[in-house]
């Protein structure tokens, strides 16, 4: 499944080879060997979708592919040293030309180019051995291709559990009169294996469904959307005959003729197509059908993308199955009808099993075939106690089979993305800001580029945004400029499962590992003597993560530490937490490629080496929980952050100037218990997005200087027990000020008497969210607040001294949510439909008092 990788790999391998970084510093030696790389890249690249078709039943193309992955990933740490050196010769002001290029440095780089060359060479020459490219057009010229290997039915195979509410909520939708000349698509969406087609079978087969439908149709789409296929299934569905080969208009008359103006309910089941040209054009010839209007369709998906394309209401969101109906799923599949009263002892086992299969009736089911025939309890007890994931990789059913099918249909770029989440423990909750900085410093994004602007964190958003619609992400709670969310257990053994040759977690266990892996945490501590002959076999390692439960303290040796970055020269992101270290190897400084570095919790760390500004490539810096740490004045040298966070008692940074963090986008603020006031020369973080403040307990106010930020999105201040927030304008200046502030977060502020108009006024336009909470000497919301006009949410809680909103606040048109909690006046002045001032804020949307929640239907 790695395999899947290559792909985009090769594409980013192109793009750097041409790139203005590589120009800038190859020497006339090296300019025909990187041609010659790009010559064969091209060719490898090429061919690669036929090499991984033919893989399944080529041994020996299959070793080749094996061995590609890791030339290309050579070949990248290659490429990246060229940057890294451009990057250095940059800020040297000396400028990087063919001539000024040591001539040690063009052979050392010429040499190495050289050998991903001859090892291309070598693969490029099996390859066309191998006559690929053939097959690929061969696939291309076939007409109405399935490209699924999984086909679905109408029929019942057999009694589905837990789903009659289900089943009853979509068959109201499909009988109930609908007034609208329009088509009624009823979306179902859920995760691979949950029973989506089972569903719509059910409904399919009703007794009730049958009356109200005369003509019941079901096809099944799968991968290939194509408008004369679906069309031609369709009236196989009437008549049983084929049709293939006719053009669409001749379809479309035959079809006209079969419908005969009968009301029909229509099964799109399995859609995976997310063009919504390829809908309209089937839409619009569905739309020439007769009685349309009465006639029902229901689409069957995995991807909310397609459910927002082709619904005509709110997706029916299939959830999982209850305990309840999970364990009797399992048993059914376990035994033969009865048997299983005859062995009590394996119910709590069953009970243990089911909750591992969360409620996943494809895992259950899975689990409950693996069981039939096994009646000692020793037996169930090792299926418990071996997770699905150790199923065997080549099965073509179950599980891992259903959401393979999922992953394979996943853009190469998202692959990586979600493989690489396997690297942490199960029932991990994720937050989107550090899972896309590790997507950065990995490559698994675009690279940052200044002049064009590009916003590689806003691409690495969407990534998430595309999991999540796909069906790969769950539990997403939205914390205004991040998400935090899990991944089912399912699809962690799925990540698991493609990724193992490249993502590794280390846990109580014999430490072994292949060559080819990239991404390394650790979950257990291990003696030095013990590591150090695994270590030297991963020289090509990108990430090492040190993962230690919270609360939990771990002795890191330094030597493991210097021992490390002695192994890995290509590493590209660190991530160290609750550790007892005192000190940083200075070695640290030496990797050029670092990208990330995550030192989390440690009590004990003093200062980061004084050469850290040598780590040019640094995108992300997290200093987080280091309650002694010094805040050094060098750390202003690393010039390409975009991430920071830094904590600690000595802050000895004072100063920020011209071209010093002008790529930073997020500062952050933790426990800097000595921090009064901002830095001098804040004006200066130019691309600044996000300000954050939390534990900063003599932190009194802000900077004006603020308001020179106009890429400043969101401030959030949190538990700051002395800022006061007093900002009036001053001057024409000031009147006449825009921002772009869009969301404003004040909590535990016990000073807080006024809040900051210059920032919040100057950004009416953009503003759309404003929390207030726990400033019990707040008095009075500002009446400057109805200039706010774009403002959507606004919550109030735990502001006693509170006793009105403002003046105009029912002028606020775009104010949707409004929440008020633990006001006493304000609570009782605005209560829905009897508070005296109930009339003021009526118009919103949606009204939270206290526990009263009002919703209007929009």
């Amino acid at each position: 499944m790695a395999e899947s990788f290559l792909s985009i790999i090769a594409d980013t391998l192109l793009k750097n080879i041409i790139s203005p970084s590589i120009k800038q510093t190859i020497s006339l030696l090296n300019a025909s060997d990187l041609k010659r790389l790009e010559e064969t890249m091209t060719y490898i690249k090429a061919v690669l979708l036929d090499a991984k078709k033919l893989q399944q039943h080529n041994q020996t193309l299959r070793f080749s592919l094996t061995k590609l992955r890791g030339v290309f990933y050579d070949a990248e740490d290659v490429l990246d040293e060229f940057r890294c050196d451009a990057l250095r010769k940059e800020l040297k002001t000396v400028r990087f030309s063919s001539i000024s290029i040591p001539f040690a440095y063009s052979l050392r780089m010429g040499h190495k180019i050289k050998k991903i060359n001859k090892r291309l060479e070598t693969i490029a020459t099996d390859f066309k051995r191998f006559n690929l490219g053939e097959n690929v057009q061969i696939l291309q010229n076939r007409p109405y291709v399935v490209q699924s290997h999984r086909d679905t039915h109408s029929l019942m195979t057999s009694k589905v559990l837990g789903r009659d509410q289900d089943k009853e909520n979509i068959i109201d939708l499909l009988v109930q009169p609908r007034g609208v000349e329009t088509m009624t698509v009823i979306p179902i969406v859920g995760i691979g294996g949950l029973g989506k087609t089972m569903l719509a079978q059910l409904v399919y087969n009703d007794e009730r469904v049958s009356r109200s439908f005369p003509l019941k149709l079901w096809v099944c789409v799968s991968e290939f959307f194509d408008v004369a296929r679906l069309l031609c299934e369709i009236i196989f569905n009437i008549n049983h005959e084929r049709s293939d080969g006719l053009p669409v208009n001749a379809l479309l008359t035959l079809l006209q003729s079969l419908i005969k103006g009968k009301r029909f309910l229509l099964i799109l089941d399995d859609v995976w197509n997310e063009d919504r040209v390829k809908w309209d054009e089937l839409k619009a010839i569905l739309m020439k059908l007769d009685y349309l209007h009465q006639s029902k369709i229901i689409v069957t998906t995995r991807s909310l993308a397609v459910a927002s394309i082709m619904g005509t209401q709110s997706p029916f969101e299939l959830e999982a199955l209850s305990h309840e109906d999970s364990l009797s799923l399992l048993l059914k599949w376990a035994f033969n009808q009865g048997d299983e009263e005859r062995y009590p002892n394996l119910f709590p086992i069953a009970d243990e099993i089911v909750k591992k299969c969360k409620g996943v009736p494809l895992a259950v089911r899975t689990m409950g075939s693996l069981l039939y025939g096994k009646t000692r309890q020793r037996d169930w007890e090792l299926i418990r106690d071996n997770h699905i994931w150790k199923l065997d990789q080549e099965e073509t059913t179950g599980i891992l089979a259903a959401l393979k099918l999922s992953y394979n249909h996943l853009p190469h770029h998202l692959k990586r993305c979600l493989a690489y989440l396997s690297l942490f423990p199960k029932d991990t909750l994720y937050d989107t800001d550090y899972v896309i900085q590790s997507w950065l410093a990995n490559g698994f994004l675009p690279s940052p580029v200044q002049e064009d602007d590009v916003c590689c964190e806003d691409i690495g958003l969407q990534y998430f945004k595309d999991l999540r619609s796909k069906g790969f992400v769950q539990d997403v709670d939205d914390k205004v400029t991040f998400y935090k969310f899990k991944i089912h257990d399912l699809i962690h053994d799925l990540a698991l499962s493609v990724s193992q040759e490249e993502c590794l977690t280390i846990y109580q266990q014999t430490i072994s590992a292949s060559e080819n892996v990239r991404h390394l945490a650790f979950a257990e501590h291990y003696p030095m003597r013990i590591l150090q002959p695994f270590l030297k076999k991963l020289k090509g390692l990108r990430t090492l993560v040190n993962l230690t439960p919270w609360g939990q303290f771990r002795e890191v040796e330094k030597t493991f530490l210097s021992a490390c970055i002695s192994y890995f020269k290509y590493l590209r992101l660190i991530e160290l937490e609750n550790c007892t270290l005192k000190a940083l190897p200075k070695s640290i400084c030496t990797l050029k490629h670092l990208k990330c570095l995550v030192l989390s919790s440690f009590h004990n760390l003093r200062r980061v080496p004084k050469s850290i500004h040598k780590l040019q490539s640094l995108l992300t810096l997290r200093l987080f929980n280091l309650p002694r740490f010094q805040v050094s004045d060098n750390l202003r040298r690393l010039i390409n952050l975009r991430f920071l966070e830094i904590s600690g008692d000595d802050m000895q940074l004072r100063e920020v100037r011209p071209g010093n963090w002008s790529s930073l986008r997020f500062l952050y603020f933790y426990k800097c218990t000595t921090l009064k006031c901002l830095f001098e020369g804040m004006e200066n973080l130019t691309s600044l997005k996000d300000l954050i403040f939390e534990y900063c307990y003599e932190l009194e106010s802000l900077s004006r200087s603020l308001k020179f930020l106009v890429k400043l999105e969101d401030i959030f201040i949190i538990s700051c027990p002395k800022i006061n927030l007093l900002m009036e304008p001053q001057g024409i200046e000031d009147q006449n000020l825009h921002l772009g502030l869009k969301n404003f977060i004040i909590r535990d502020a016990p000073s807080l008497r006024d809040l900051p108009r210059l920032l919040l006024e100057a950004s009416a336009s953009h503003l759309e969210f404003i929390e207030i909470r726990g400033c019990p000497e707040l008095e009075a919301l500002p009446n400057w607040f109805q200039n706010l006009i774009s403002l959507q949410r606004l919550e109030i809680i735990d502001c006693p001294k509170l006793s009105r909103l403002f003046d105009g606040v029912e002028h606020l048109t775009s104010l949707k949510q409004l929440k008020i909690q633990q006001c006493p006046t304000m609570n009782d002045k605005y209560r829905p439909q009897t508070g005296a001032d109930w009339s003021k804020i009526s118009h919103i949307q949606e009204v939270h008092i206290e526990e009263q929640k009002i919703i209007k239907s929009s």
